[in-house]
């Protein structure tokens, strides 16, 4: 029996008897983010909190198969691009060793991973950021089966969260660590796609580019050394403006 048969026999169960409050309309859920952003899953944890339901966390592949061995969450909200791996290929896996939890989105700054996602057995796509509390329930609600859908639940107003900037500074030190010792493809790659989702999270048009422009460098095998250098000194200056705040 392999890790994920494993987890179809966890114990901890959703509560669909929790009480139908009209302001949290995801009360007695829970969650599992698959993120190894920060400040990604900042946001998703203050979209639970608003929403009603309970948050767990794991930051890569391996971390998410040992929360599933232990619990059966509701929902699973999976990145797309993770320092071990694919998402997709946790939403696969997920898909062909039922049951697996009612519902499965796959999440990504980049919109292009909408198509992989569905492909692997999502059952929808956040593209991030993720910031409208009404747009976060109402992924989840339109993919609860039928039977688990309880009807007449209405919407919180369409209010806002805005994550903890230290979150941003975690996820960007993160970043300063990895270019000051990388040396290898994959490493570059991580850096590319990671730096490219936390830059949309976080409203930075000029960063996204930057990490854009390396992916695309490397992908066609041009010389990156400009492009490492340039990202070097965004990343160091949007954290000497982080720890001003």
């Amino acid at each position: 029996m392999n890790g994920l048969e494993n987890a179809a026999q966890g114990s901890e169960l959703p509560l669909w008897r929790a009480p139908m409050l009209p302001d949290r309309p995801l009360a007695g859920l829970t969650v599992l983010v698959v993120e190894d952003s920060r400040f990604a899953s900042e946001a998703l944890r203050l979209l639970c909190l608003r929403s009603g339901a309970r948050i767990r966390r794991a930051d890569s592949l391996r971390a998410a198969l040992k929360h599933l061995r232990t619990y059966r969450p509701t929902v699973l909200i999976v990145d797309m691009g993770l320092p071990d791996g694919n998402g997709a290929e946790l939403i696969r896996s997920l898909t062909a060793n039922m049951p697996r939890p009612a519902v499965v989105l796959g999440i990504s700054g980049d919109p292009a991973n909408e198509a992989a996602a569905l492909a692997a057995g999502a059952d929808g796509f956040l593209c991030k950021p993720i910031e409208r509390v009404a747009q976060f329930q109402q992924a989840i609600l339109a993919a609860l089966p039928g039977d688990l859908n309880r009807g007449g639940m209405r919407l919180l107003p369409d209010d806002m969260i805005w994550p903890d900037q230290t979150a941003l500074r975690d996820d960007l030190s993160h970043v300063a660590e990895i270019l000051a010792t990388a040396t290898d493809t994959a490493a570059i790659d991580y850096i590319a796609r990671f730096l490219a989702g936390i830059a949309r999270s976080a409203h930075d048009p000029q960063l996204e580019e930057a990490a854009r422009t390396l992916a695309r460098d490397q992908r066609e095998g041009r010389a990156m050394a400009a492009d490492l250098a340039r990202i070097s000194g965004l990343v160091h200056d949007r954290l000497d403006a982080v720890g001003q705040i």
